[in-house]
């Protein structure tokens, strides 16, 4: 039921990394989930050509990624031996920003080896808190980051986002006149308000009926939970 809406708003922050990559600086990019920092780093990764790090739990993810970016083979070695050839090889590189992209609770080899990549390129770490107790031993490193917080979209941006879905046949037109519930449902989360705009492209409610607005965002919050469930065409 996945369907890609346009991306909206994020102009300053998108500035801000533009400048920072220019200056080679450290970045944190902070909010709560569904917020948009994903989304955020997918704007300015091509053309600032970064090496994006998807899933940053585990140090063997990370090293996938960092692989892949630098044409390697793991060759079925040691987690140890593959990090440290990528260590090796990205002190070479000064043309490189490293994202690690859903940072959550870090350990201390985790946070040793981002802290080596921080010695040899840019590295941009997008987290849910910059808290000790959330993020774990990388904590002390955060000091020497630029850091930008995403805020929930203003009543004005979901606007755009509801109106952008409108002009490209995505959704119903009738959708513009609820985009006031649509945004306080949503309370400005970005994630949440495409999830509930993906309802109504594959449902059909009416949007005069308040049992009907509740049946939508029922459905959001059931396919949140059973992403695989039947793609049933809702009916009120």
């Amino acid at each position: 039921m996945n369907i890609q809406f346009p991306f909206i708003g994020r102009e300053k922050q998108i500035a801000w990394l533009r400048q920072f990559h220019r200056e080679r600086c450290h970045v944190l990019v902070l909010g709560p989930e569904g917020i948009g920092k994903s989304a955020l780093i997918d704007q300015v990764r091509k053309p600032l050509g970064l090496w994006v790090c998807p899933h940053s739990e585990h140090l063997s993810e990370i090293c996938t990624s960092l692989e892949h970016e630098l044409g390697l083979d793991s060759e079925d070695l040691l987690v140890v031996k593959r990090k440290n050839r990528i260590l090796k090889l990205l002190k070479e590189r000064k043309d490189v920003t490293v994202v690690f992209d859903g940072a959550t609770w870090t350990t201390p080899k985790l946070s040793t080896f981002i802290e080596n990549v921080c010695l040899r390129v840019p590295v941009w770490v997008c987290a849910r808190s910059e808290h000790p107790w959330d993020i774990g031993r990388i904590w002390p490193l955060l000091v020497r980051f630029h850091h930008i917080e995403l805020q929930p979209f203003l009543p004005k941006e979901s606007q755009r986002l509801v109106a952008a879905a409108v002009n490209e046949g995505t959704i119903p037109e009738k959708t513009l006149g609820i985009i006031d519930w649509l945004h306080r449902h949503a309370e400005g989360n970005p994630k949440t308000m495409c999830e509930l705009l993906t309802e109504i492209a594959h449902g059909r409610y009416d949007f005069n009926n308040p049992h009907s607005l509740r049946l939508l965002d029922l459905d959001r919050r059931i396919h949140e939970i059973f992403p695989t469930s039947a793609n049933k065409q809702a009916q009120f």
